[in-house]
């Protein structure tokens, strides 16, 4: 496994460590990309995916036997993006795409970002 940079593995590290190239390769970018737009989003392993948490939780990666698979964690925000997502396998709030080929990182960041501002609102809402 490699070192994490000193840091003790997460379940997460160890989830896309076990994954196949391009699988492995494809969420890590991914991660990143996640993590450039959500600096102190929690991560953690549920239900068989690695899930961003910033207040609730945000969105999550994992895989099919096919498939990288990108967890939108909003139908109706996959709803509202319909045309940003045209060409693009979805199922429900998930979007799924062929290892080695990412979506558009434009994209996952306004995703991103969209369920941050959702999120904060929702917390707002809460207090």
């Amino acid at each position: 496994m490699p070192d994490n940079d000193g840091r003790q593995p997460t379940a997460v590290d160890e989830y896309l460590w076990k994954q196949p190239e391009p699988f492995q390769a494809t969420l890590e970018a991914l991660r990143a990309i996640i993590r450039s737009e959500a600096p102190e989003a929690m991560e953690r392993f549920s239900y068989g995916v690695a899930v961003f948490r910033h207040r609730y939780d945000l969105v999550g990666i994992g895989v099919t036997k096919t498939a990288c698979s990108f967890y939108t964690m909003s139908p109706d925000l996959a709803k509202a993006m319909k045309e940003e997502l045209k060409g693009v396998k979805r199922s429900g709030a998930t979007l799924h795409f062929p290892p080695g080929e990412p979506l558009p990182e434009e994209l996952i960041r306004t995703i991103v970002r969209t369920r941050m501002a959702a999120n904060e609102a929702r917390a707002d809402h809460a207090k």
